[in-house]
């Protein structure tokens, strides 16, 4: 083990440590200027609105924002302290102890977390490479299961990186219309995309403004930065004033200056350039990163995405790996990586997240030579 330590400090670019553990951009792609351009100007045009409480829906104008994206009336938005608390509000208003609940197979760990800690009966589908298995449901559904949520992260999932196609989205809302379940469509990554085209949200296919079995939630994390901390949720009006009283009984109101911020940059001339960018840095680096798991590590399979910041990386289970064995060999070669145990229930020991939103192109190689060299030592 000492050696092996040692080889990964002798030359260059492998000496640094690498993270493909965290779902977040790098700095170097985060428009840091124009986001303090963006505060000045907020507080500039809105010195009574950033400075006061508000109340719990959320920055007005932010708000307006979101509803006119979404061709719905502002009723359908509440603007939330990132999405994760959106996701929290939700749970907390549809999920009681023993409320079955639907999700993909593998799913975000904090998503799991969430629902075990409400005492959700949680039912894990199948996650194909074109998203959730929807006969798979539809077979659950038809033995008497009754679901009050299905959650499913469409597009560029985490933390597989797939996405549902439109058919499944179809399909999906559908199902949810004939059983009357909620969809919670889970998309912060939607607006990542630097590769293909855009599908429609399954909250246009339920009717948008008329919608009533979809719930969608989104993010600014990841078209913005992270440390921004502003999500938000639409859906039908009823559900949105539960969780508008729920929010309400939490904070009074999320973060004004953050949400006056958001909708200063998003009004902005610099956001829809500085996005273009990010896309672009996410674009080069799974590229990147697909050639050098094709080298280094050519008995893994994967599918290479299309946009977000996730790629899941499965080994061959017949060569009996042990994911906590390699990611403790990885890091003893300064590469981080997060196990695909963390996001199941059960299994998942063959398999690991890569995130490289954050990995600088140049690093990418000699983190993957050094997670293979991680793969073979665990094996041995």
């Amino acid at each position: 083990m000492t050696g092996a330590v040692q080889d990964t400090t002798v030359r260059g670019s492998e000496a640094r440590p690498v993270s493909f553990a965290r779902g977040a951009p790098s700095v170097d792609i985060v428009d840091v200027e124009g986001l303090q351009q963006a505060a000045q100007d907020a507080f500039t045009a809105d010195p009574a609105g950033m400075t006061g409480y508000g109340t719990a829906v959320g920055y007005l104008p932010l708000r307006a924002w979101i509803a006119a994206k979404h061709g719905v009336p502002v009723e359908h938005v509440l603007v939330t302290n990132g999405s994760m608390q959106a996701d929290a509000f939700l749970f907390d208003e549809l999920v009681t102890p023993g409320t079955t609940v639907l999700a993909e197979r593998p799913t975000y760990d904090r998503t799991l977390l969430g629902l075990r800690e409400r005492g959700a009966d949680v039912r894990l589908v199948t996650l194909e490479e074109d998203g959730i298995a929807v006969e798979e449901v539809a077979e659950l559904l038809a033995q008497g299961v009754r679901p009050a949520l299905l959650h499913v992260i469409p597009t560029f999932q985490n933390p597989a990186g797939y996405t549902l196609s439109l058919a499944k989205r179809e399909r999906l809302v559908e199902l949810a219309r004939q059983h009357d379940f909620v969809v919670f469509e889970d998309d912060p990554y939607v607006d990542v995309r630097f590769s293909g085209e855009p599908l429609p949200r399954m909250l246009e296919l339920d009717g948008g403004a008329a919608s009533e079995h979809v719930v969608y939630a989104c993010s600014f994390s990841k078209t913005i930065c992270p440390g921004i901390r502003v999500g938000y949720l639409v859906g039908p009006p009823a559900i949105i004033d539960r969780v508008r009283v729920r929010a309400t009984g939490t904070y009074i109101a999320p973060n004004m200056v953050a949400q006056g911020i958001v909708h200063a940059y998003l009004t902005g001339e610099r956001f829809p350039a500085a996005l273009e960018r990010v896309k672009q840095a996410l674009g080069e680096r799974v590229g990147e990163l697909d050639r050098a798991l094709r080298e280094h590590l050519p008995q893994a399979s994967f599918r290479r995405p299309e946009g977000g910041y996730f790629l899941w990386v499965s080994l061959p289970a017949y060569e009996g790996h042990d994911v906590a064995r390699i990611v403790a060999e990885a890091a003893a070669r300064g590469v981080a990586i997060v196990p695909g145990t963390d996001f199941l229930l059960e299994g998942g020991e063959n398999s690991f997240r890569l995130a490289y939103s954050a990995v600088q192109v140049g690093d990418v190689d000699s983190g993957v030579r050094r997670l293979a060299e991680a793969v073979a030592a665990a094996r041995g």
